[in-house]
């Protein structure tokens, strides 16, 4: 009963520190639960098969975690209305097992090396393994413990240097020490040691926020310019409008919402993701014969000097078999195709920009590791409500220039604001303010959309570029280098929201260096294995030497 308690603390203590359920204060706290399961089952209890129990405890609470903030993801639905168990079974299921196997990998280290050695290989296999949840096909770093303060940006100005991966190590270190200075007083009862311990403890949650408030307050970075961003939310329902109204009446409607709203000279018309056509997609090598995107020019006749950014669905067929790409699929037809979750520029008069969406959903935009996984499953993602496919992507990142001003748009996809490394791709490529592109429609009034808002917010600190956020069903949002929202829409809202972005040159730290404190826990994973490895080979039992054979003469 007492570890299922802590099991329990564990899961209640991760669930309300995140966005946007409660006080994220509670995070720095909310490991040590299952640490003191891990150490006292490894060294005090009875059970058995102890590994097997802490795997069962650890996983309960990451479970309970998992459900209560990524719930949300019951309310996808399928084509015929019904909620897709894939979109929430597979994440949080698999999820949750990804991380006690994390905790199983510290209670295996730590019973080899010990204690100290395992709190150290604890916070490098952590961060090793939210590394690897952005990067590998099966990614959701939603749950990035550098997440918890998206909503907090008085708190973590020093993202701009170390990221919000450098959050989670903070976050993960303080756990620890929280731990070490239980131990410690249960082992001792001494009161002095516990005030010196308790003291760095508060030091080390204390000591960034201070620096972080100190640089929210002096903030001085000056903008070269701005320009001025109208941000379109034509609130339309991605399971019944999408696919049953005409594409030329959703983009009339667009443009109409556009037009009405237009109060003076507009830069950048910014629509959401995937906004047009409707049903179906547009070919790229039809783009300029592509009624829609011409109609979408003559708009910009009427609207001198403005440009129009827009999500679009997207493809490209190929002749033959030898120059298909390779994540292109074949057709009923035998015909080889690339289908794309697209950002495109337009302009009058100049050839179309388009850029592929880079971070793909896993299940509904890619199928993670298809060559292995897909005769082993077959179609029983598609029946879960998942795909049988991947979209294209660039594997590199684009930004939109504005030849009219000095504007230079980085047309981030939905999906891709949740990827601090990756967004800092497109600053450097010349980006110097963030348009994001975003339909959060898919699971309804849920947490869901205001949590993906939330993350924003750490992309704005860590790069220092203000953001105009395009969502089709809101929050659509302009947000300051500093991560404070200026100001935002409502929910389920048709509407638009005008904002006067500034544009920013300087390259943060963080831009420049990414997530360093992954890579450096990387290094200190792999020496960690190295040195149980060689401790192992020299603490090998010698062979017994060989008797001395004695031929005694007659």
């Amino acid at each position: 009963m007492k570890y299922i308690i802590l099991s329990l603390l564990s899961a209640v203590l991760l669930s309300i520190s995140w966005p946007t359920y409660g006080i994220p204060f509670f995070i720095f706290f909310a490991l040590v639960p299952l640490l003191i399961i891990e150490h006292d089952i490894s060294k005090f209890s009875k059970i058995k098969r102890k590994g097997w129990a802490i795997f069962g405890f650890t996983y309960l609470s990451f479970l309970i975690w998992n459900i209560v903030t990524t719930g949300w993801l019951y309310g996808a639905k399928n084509p015929d209305g019904t909620h897709s168990l894939f979109a929430v079974v597979v994440p949080v299921l698999f999820n949750s097992l990804f991380y006690a196997f994390v905790f199983q990998c510290y209670h295996w280290y730590k019973n080899a090396q010990g204690t100290y050695f395992g709190l150290v290989f604890f916070v490098a296999i952590w961060m090793v393994w939210e590394k690897l949840h952005l990067s590998w096909e099966l990614t959701w770093p939603w749950l990035n413990l550098g997440n918890v303060f998206a909503d907090y940006p008085q708190l973590i100005q020093w993202y701009d240097t170390l990221g919000s991966t450098g959050g989670s190590f903070w976050i993960l270190l303080v756990n620890v020490y929280a731990f070490y200075t239980l131990r410690i007083w249960e082992a001792g009862r001494k009161r002095k040691p516990l005030i010196i311990n308790t003291l760095i403890l508060l030091g080390g949650i204390g000591l960034p926020m201070l620096i972080s408030a100190q640089q929210y307050q002096r903030f001085d970075l000056k903008p070269t310019g701005s320009v001025k961003v109208l941000m379109l939310q034509p609130e339309l329902d991605p399971y019944t409008e999408k696919y049953s109204k005409d594409s030329l009446t959703i983009l009339n409607d667009l443009l109409t919402l556009a037009d009405e709203n237009s109060k003076g000279q507009i830069d950048y018309y910014l629509g959401p993701e995937t906004s047009l056509p409707g049903f179906g997609s547009i070919s790229e090598t039809g783009f300029e014969q592509s009624e829609l995107l011409n109609k979408v020019k003559g708009f910009l006749t009427q609207h001198p000097k403005s440009v129009f950014a827009t999500g679009i669905s997207s493809h490209r067929f190929y002749p033959n078999e030898k120059e298909k790409s390779k994540t292109a699929y074949q057709t009923a037809q035998g015909i080889y195709v690339d289908s794309y979750n697209s950002a495109v520029q337009i302009i009058p008069n100049q050839k179309i920009e388009v850029y592929h969406k880079g971070k793909l959903v896993p299940g509904v935009e890619i199928f993670p590791y298809m060559t292995f996984l897909k005769p082993l499953l077959g179609d029983a993602m598609l029946n879960l409500g998942g795909t049988t496919a991947s979209l294209g992507i660039d594997e590199e990142r684009k930004v939109f220039s504005n030849p009219f001003n000095q504007g230079k748009m980085a047309p981030i996809i939905c999906y891709e604001s949740i990827y601090g490394e990756f967004v800092t791709d497109y600053v450097k490529k010349g980006a110097n303010f963030l348009g994001i592109m975003t339909n959060d429609s898919w699971w309804g009034e849920t947490q869901g959309h205001q949590q993906l808002m939330a993350y924003a917010r750490m992309r704005a600190i860590e790069t220092r570029r203000e953001i105009a956020r395009s969502a089709n069903s809101g929050i659509s949002a302009h947000i300051d280098a500093r991560g404070d929202v200026v100001a935002d829409t409502f929910y389920g809202d048709k509407t638009t929201l005008f904002a006067n972005v500034n544009l920013y040159e300087h390259q943060t730290f963080y831009t420049r260096a990414g997530d360093l404190l992954s890579r450096l826990s990387l290094f200190v994973w792999g020496f960690l294995i190295v040195y149980m490895l060689i401790k192992k080979y020299q603490n090998r039992k010698p062979a017994a030497p060989m008797k001395k054979i004695v031929i005694k003469r007659p």
